[in-house]
């Protein structure tokens, strides 16, 4: 190995993630979206034909112009231009297509190549076989099979006449009438963060396809208004739910549907998805994840030696003010969440979770300095520690929601609120240091049972098109054996650490790279994070160091400098996952993690005590 590549390698990285900085923050760059075009498409076609609006005529025109000029050689979409053709993405660009594509050749050709598409994925064009295809992609979870339908009923592909929406289940719309904290014993059949879509596409479906059953459907005629203003009362300022265009987008259209066209709901939602639209004429998956990201990039910067060169005093404290000031305050209106936690994003429809309220925290304590502002931090970890489940694990959102795959303990959650409990813990009064005590144990516990036995964990938020059911083995066990590493001895389990270390190490390709499991293609991302969770291991071992482990950091190391050209070039792989398995890419996570998997690198090699050689020179 030439160790000048590393030094060189790392300071292309830095320049180049601090130079993405803006102002106070980084905000990243998402994917565009074939799913959130096709959806916005739709919304617009349905509020143009409502009200002869020439902008969304416009704006609808585009997308469809997009989603032609974007599309799969086989006939297909994914849900973004380097994903594969799925049948949900392909379905909604499908409709989008058939509803307002204009009558060009090109709009033409896609929407016969598309029909091809979901003729051979669904095993027929009829109402039945399409209906089957999309439910069974989702099984009992209808957080995105009964949106899919939805659009396929406005666009008479599943029943002409409006026929198609006795083919999409009611959902039960009534329920958001309820109390608040009812809605995790009610077992609803969408996840958490899916309520909007539940309330409109629930009375769209009631409006069109009303029961038969008298009773029911007067309970339901009953709650309409009250729903609506549900909805209207978790509706964010600029319109749009979790800053997400297909929920928003999927709520506006249902409403439309429902003769509700005229409501504050759609006038706001057709508002933020008229300001999010990009000059191709595409939509992201959301605004942006500028806290995640800013996070992410400030815990990779603290993995160098030499972190405290890299940013000035000033810069730090500027960053990490923005960074305590978008703690949430209030009770979130959305998810009743008690304040105390971060979303994702500084605007204003992010809604707080545990990855994200986890990373603050951990990037607050590398920025704070000599006086860390601990008063933010004890009420960030003890929202992270009221979040915990009854089973020792971590959830996305809501504690004890449900079973379905968004909702539920994720073990790289619950690792990623582990670091953050023990980086603060010295900072911290005794009894909230004892509660992180016995949350650990009940984590570990967690871990333990979640651990597959070769070793490996599975995440919840990223997968790999790659693997079987989309598992990204790679990131799940990364992160887990990232956070096991640096927690005190007595707490970490050495089984676990060691079998984790092992799948590691088998899955790692003869060139040097990981893929998201054992003998799938490599990508920047996945190297990184075996990287830089072997380095964290290596450099935390209070025993002799396997020559084998050394030998994998050495040699995945090169691919990345191999792979990245020295840090100066990182191509984005596919391998987030947006709710309701939603693929995208964010241009900065190959820079962020490669910058971590070096700086481990760096960190690694640098003697005790000494400033890492050849540390790049960062302009001050």
């Amino acid at each position: 190995m030439q160790f000048s590549r590393i030094d060189t390698t790392l300071d292309n990285l830095t320049r180049r993630f601090v130079a993405e900085r803006a102002g106070d923050h980084w905000e990243g760059k998402l994917s565009s979206s074939a799913l959130s075009t096709a959806t916005a498409t739709v919304a617009l076609t349905l509020a143009h034909r409502r009200d002869h609006n020439a902008r969304y005529e416009e704006l609808a025109v585009q997308g469809a112009a997009w989603l032609a000029r974007t599309q799969n050689e086989d006939g297909g979409w994914g849900d973004t231009p380097r994903s594969l053709s799925n049948i949900s993405t392909s379905a909604l660009c499908w409709a989008a297509l058939k509803l307002c594509g204009p009558q060009s050749g090109d709009s033409q050709q896609a929407q016969q190549r598309a029909t091809g598409f979901m003729k051979d994925r669904a095993g027929g064009l009829d109402p039945n076989s399409l209906t089957r295809a999309i439910r069974n992609r989702y099984g009992k979870d209808r957080t995105f099979s009964v949106p899919i339908l939805t659009v396929l009923a406005i666009a008479d592909l599943i029943g002409e006449a409006g026929g198609g929406w006795r083919r999409v289940p009611q959902l039960p719309f009534e329920l958001a009438a309820l109390p608040q904290h009812w809605y995790g014993r009610l077992r609803l059949p969408v996840v958490s963060y899916a309520l909007p879509a539940l309330i409109a596409i629930g009375q769209a479906r009631h409006s069109r396809q009303p029961t038969r059953n008298p009773i029911t459907r007067v309970l339901r005629n009953t709650a309409r208004e009250k729903t609506l203003r549900r909805l209207e009362e978790i509706q964010p300022v600029n319109g749009g739910f979790l800053e997400a265009t297909p929920l928003t987008s999927f709520v506006t259209m249902s409403l439309i549907v429902a003769r509700c066209s005229d409501h504050t709901v759609v006038r706001k939602g057709l508002t933020f998805i008229e300001e999010s639209v990009r000059p191709d004429g595409s939509w992201p998956i959301d605004t942006n994840l500028a806290t995640w990201v800013t996070t992410l990039g400030i815990n990779a910067l603290a993995s160098r030696p030499d972190f405290p060169d890299i940013l000035k005093p000033t810069e730090r404290e500027m960053v990490g003010t923005w960074l305590a000031e978008l703690q949430l305050q209030q009770e979130h209106p959305y998810t009743g969440a008690a304040p105390g936690g971060w979303a994702w994003t500084n605007r204003p429809g992010g809604v707080p979770d545990a990855d994200d309220t986890a990373g603050a925290l951990l990037a607050l304590k590398s920025l704070g300095g000599p006086r860390p502002n601990t008063s933010v931090a004890a009420q960030g970890v003890r929202w992270l520690l009221d979040l915990q489940n009854t089973d020792g694990g971590v959830p996305t959102f809501c504690r004890g929601w449900g079973a379905l795959p968004f909702d539920r303990s994720s073990p790289d959650i619950t690792a990623h609120a582990l670091r953050a409990w023990w980086a603060w813990y010295p900072d911290l009064p005794p009894d909230q240091q004892g509660r992180i005590g016995h949350a650990t144990s009940r984590a570990i516990r967690y871990l333990r049972k979640s651990q597959h036995a070769d070793g490996s964990w599975a995440p919840l938020w990223f997968g790999n098109e790659g693997v079987l059911d989309d598992v990204n083995f790679t990131y799940g066990t990364a992160k887990v054996l990232s956070a096991l590493a640096v927690l005190p001895e007595k707490q970490a389990d050495s089984a676990m650490l060691e079998a984790a270390e092992a799948w590691l190490l088998d899955a790692q390709k003869a060139a040097g790279g990981w893929g998201g499991a054992a003998g799938v293609s490599a990508s920047i991302e996945e190297t990184a994070l075996a990287v830089s969770a072997l380095g964290s291991r290596q450099r935390r071992r209070t025993t002799t160091a396997p020559s084998r482990t050394l030998e994998a950091i050495y040699r995945g190391t090169d691919w990345l400098i191999q792979a990245t050209d020295e840090g100066r070039v990182t191509e984005p792989s596919p391998i987030g996952f947006y709710f309701a398995k939603l693929w995208y890419f964010e241009q900065l996570y190959p820079l962020i993690y490669s910058l971590d998997a070096f700086g481990q690198v760096a960190a690694l090699l640098q003697p005790e005590g000494e400033q890492a050689k050849g540390s790049p020179g960062i302009s001050k």
